[in-house]
C-alpha cells in the first residue's frame, strides 16, 4: 500500500487500495493566505511494509504560525497499538506545540544555536514550547485509559519553518536532513541525532535508571533497552511517545532541540522513518530528491528507492514501512532565492 500526498494542489493522489487507511497515515493541512496563495513545494509518501499493518504517519502543514511557515513531521510506530499512537501524535502535536508556545511566559537564558549564532527570543520560546509540548502529549497518551502503551509507542521527528530559521526536535531514530548545494553538487546535512540505546549518553542514562542495554545474539549491531530483570521488551531506541513500561528505567520523551539558519544554498528538507535510512543513507536520500522529475514526485521516489534497496539488500528479510516528507525551501526549477 503506497499512500502519497502533494501539496502543489488540494487534490488527495490515494495509491492505495482500501480508502479506509488512507488519512491514518499521511495528512496535509494548510492555511491559504490570499495576498500570497499555497506557494510552499512539497510532498508525503508512506508505503506499508511486509511486516503487517503501516505503523508510520506523517503531516505537513503549510502556512503553520507565520506567512510562509511550515511543520513537517514523520512518526514511527512500534509495538500492539503502535499505530494509535503516531497518529494521535501526529493529529495534536502541532496544535499543542502553538498552544504552548504562547502560553510561555518566562525566558530561560539564551543558549546559542548549532552555528554559534545567539537565537532570537522567539526562537528560544518554540524551543521550550517543544519540550513542553512533549511532555503534555506524553501525559495525553498515558490518559488513555483504554488504550495499552505499556510497550507500545512512537518515534517523533519535527521540524517548524519560521522565516529564516529552522527549529528541530526529534525523539527516536527517525531522522531529519537537509540538502544544500555546494560547488560539487548537493550535499547532505544531518540536521538530527538518531537516539539509540547504543549512543554513550542515552546508555548512561538508561544503566543510571537500572535498565540494561543488550543486543540480542542474532542482532549484535542493534542494542535494545530492556527492564532491570527481565527479558522484556527490548526497545531499539532510547526516546520515545509511550513504553510506559520503560519509563522508570531511562527511556524519556524530551526531545533533542536545534535551531538551523537558512541560507540561500538550502534547497529542502527531508524527514523520513527509519525504514528509510535502514537502507539508503544521507547523500543518496539527497542525491534522490535533487533528481526526482518534481516536488510532488520527491516523497515518493525516495520511498520506492528505499523499497527497492531492502529487497536488494535483505531479500529475505520483513520490509519496514518507509515514510518520507519532502518540504522545498526553493522552487525546485528555479533554485534562486529562498521560498517566501
Amino acid at each position: 500500500m503506497g499512500i502519497c500526498i502533494s501539496i502543489a494542489s488540494s487534490e488527495i493522489h490515494d495509491q492505495a487500495e482500501d480508502q479506509h487507511h488512507f488519512h491514518e497515515n499521511v495528512l496535509y493541512l494548510t492555511e491559504t493566505i490570499p495576498s500570497i496563495g499555497t506557494h510552499t513545494h512539497g510532498s508525503l509518501y508512506s508505503k506499508q511494509g511486509t511486516k503487517g499493518l503501516n505503523q508510520d504517519a506523517a503531516i505537513l502543514h503549510q502556512e503553520y504560525g507565520i506567512e510562509g511557515g511550515a511543520f513537517c513531521g514523520v512518526f514511527d510506530g512500534h509495538g500492539k497499538n503502535g499505530h494509535i499512537v503516531s497518529n494521535m501524535v501526529r493529529n495534536r502535536l502541532p496544535s499543542l506545540l502553538v498552544s504552548q508556545k504562547y502560553g510561555v511566559a518566562k525566558l530561560e537564558p539564551t543558549p546559542e544555536s548549532n552555528n554559534g549564532r545567539r537565537p532570537s527570543k522567539d526562537l528560544v520560546k518554540w524551543k521550550q514550547a517543544c519540550i513542553s509540548a512533549f511532555k503534555v502529549m506524553n501525559k495525553e497518551i498515558k490518559l488513555q485509559h483504554n488504550l495499552d502503551c505499556s510497550t507500545s509507542g512512537t518515534t517523533a521527528v519535527v521540524v517548524v519553518r519560521q522565516g529564516e530559521y529552522l527549529v528541530i526536535a526529534n525523539l527516536g531514530d527517525s531522522r531529519a536532513v537537509l540538502g544544500t548545494m555546494t560547488e560539487k553538487g548537493i550535499k547532505a546535512v544531518q540536521l538530527t541525532t538518531d537516539l539509540k540505546p547504543g549512543l554513550p549518553s542515552e546508555a548512561e542514562r538508561i544503566r543510571n535508571c537500572k535498565g540494561r542495554v543488550l543486543a540480542l545474539k542474532e542482532e549484535p549491531h542493534i542494542p535494545r533497552v530492556w527492564l532491570p530483570h527481565e527479558d522484556s521488551p527490548g526497545l531499539a531506541m532510547s526516546r520515545a511517545f509511550g513504553d510506559f513500561l520503560l519509563k522508570d528505567h531511562g527511556l524519556i520523551a524530551v526531545p533533542d532541540v536545534f535551531y538551523h539558519r537558512l541560507s540561500p544554498n538550502d534547497h529542502f528538507i527531508v524527514l523520513a522513518t527509519d525504514g528509510v535510512w535502514d537502507v539508503l543513507n544521507n547523500d543518496q536520500v539527497a542525491s534522490i530528491v535533487m533528481e526526482a522529475e518534481s516536488e510532488q514526485a520527491a516523497a515518493r521516489t525516495v520511498v520506492e528507492a528505499a523499497t527497492a534497496s531492502w529487497k536488494r539488500k535483505f531479500p529475505s528479510s520483513k520490509v519496514d514501512d518507509c515514510t518520507v516528507v519532502c518540504l522545498f525551501l526553493q522552487d525546485k526549477r528555479h533554485p534562486s532565492s529562498l521560498a517566501p
